[in-house]
């Protein structure tokens, strides 16, 4: 079992930087690889990033490509978001989440936070 607690959330202006930590519970977060994903009102959950266990590799959703960095200290059992350059765009709930697999699908992902809001303004 696995619990994610989100925090950094907040309103900012466009151009402005946040970063959003995930804090995981339990002695095996070094063995799951994370991910963010975000919802936007009366949008669908999408992928954001994710990075692997041993945070080797990472991958991201074009639209956040060189804006967004993911990293990961298993020592604290946190995984960060970085965001830089926001846009109104990324407005959204933005939740961490664990899974298993190496995988970007959510239904994949078998540990879900409560999620952080990120507003920006224009």
């Amino acid at each position: 079992q696995v619990q994610l607690v989100e925090s950094g959330g907040g309103v900012v202006q466009a151009g402005d930087s946040l970063r959003l930590s995930c804090a995981a519970s339990g002695r095996t977060f070094s063995s799951y690889h994370m991910g963010w994903f975000r919802q936007a009102p009366g949008k669908e959950r999408e992928f954001v990033t994710r990075i692997s266990w041993s945070g080797g590799s990472t991958s991201y959703a074009d639209s956040v490509k060189g804006r967004f960095t993911i990293s990961r200290d298993n020592a604290k059992n946190t995984v960060y978001l970085q965001m830089n350059s926001l846009k109104p765009e990324d407005t959204a709930v933005y939740y961490c989440a664990a899974s298993r697999a190496l995988t970007t699908q959510g239904p994949r992902f078998d540990y879900w936070g409560q999620g952080t809001q990120v507003t920006v303004s224009s």
